[in-house]
């Protein structure tokens, strides 16, 4: 232990040496002042040249008055004259005449026999859980007043479809069928309801 006491002290006291040497040669040197600089002078109040200002000499001519022109003459303008005559005359007017008496025993009118044809269709909502575009087949009747009833789906091409195609069918509006010139009930009519689904952009997704 003691040795190694030794070996730690030994360097510490050699550095020490070393720094008051240095610090001894650093101090025996004789001081020199430096040169002093020379400042540059400046006035405090310096003279200003002075600027002569040339200055534009200009000569204004007497103005000359003119006369002002005499007005145009005054152009009398004629009158028209009052007219004599009325505006309005009979010439062009409807003459009275006797509506002539119809016989409507000679005569007889009568709607031709026609089917019945749809007015208003009211399209179908499509179901939340359709995951692709399809259709359903209906067979129904239409009644005098035009109205859809006993609606049944024949065929759908998804379940889904059936229950939105009965209502959508259900609020249609037909022209009755017309037949010897009076509405009558239509029997066994069959349409198809479409449903197309589109996707985020637009496309159609096929059946």
């Amino acid at each position: 232990m003691g040795a190694l006491r030794w070996l730690a002290i030994i360097p510490a006291a050699i550095v020490t040496v070393v720094l008051f040497v240095l610090m001894m040669s650093l101090i025996s040197e004789e001081f020199k002042p430096e040169d002093k600089l020379e400042l540059d002078s400046f006035e405090i109040n310096p003279k200003v040249e002075e600027i002569e200002i040339l200055e534009r000499k200009t000569t204004i001519t007497e103005v000359k008055k003119i006369e002002t022109p005499p007005p145009p003459p005054q152009i009398e303008r004629a009158k028209a004259d009052r007219p004599s005559e009325p505006i309005a005359s009979m010439e062009g007017a409807v003459p009275e005449f006797e509506a002539p008496e119809i016989d409507r025993s000679q005569f007889q009118i009568t709607v031709s026999d026609r089917d019945a044809q749809p007015l208003v269709r009211i399209p179908p909502i499509m179901p939340p859980r359709a995951e692709k575009s399809g259709h359903c087949n209906v067979k129904f009747n239409v009644s005098p007043e035009g109205q859809p009833f006993d609606v049944v789906a024949t065929y759908c091409t998804q379940s889904v479809f059936e229950r939105p195609t009965i209502r959508s069918v259900q609020k249609w509006k037909y022209n009755p069928k017309i037949q010897e010139g009076r509405p009558v009930g239509r029997v066994g009519v069959i349409s198809k309801v479409s449903f197309r689904l589109q996707d985020e952009r637009g496309n159609i997704i096929p059946e």
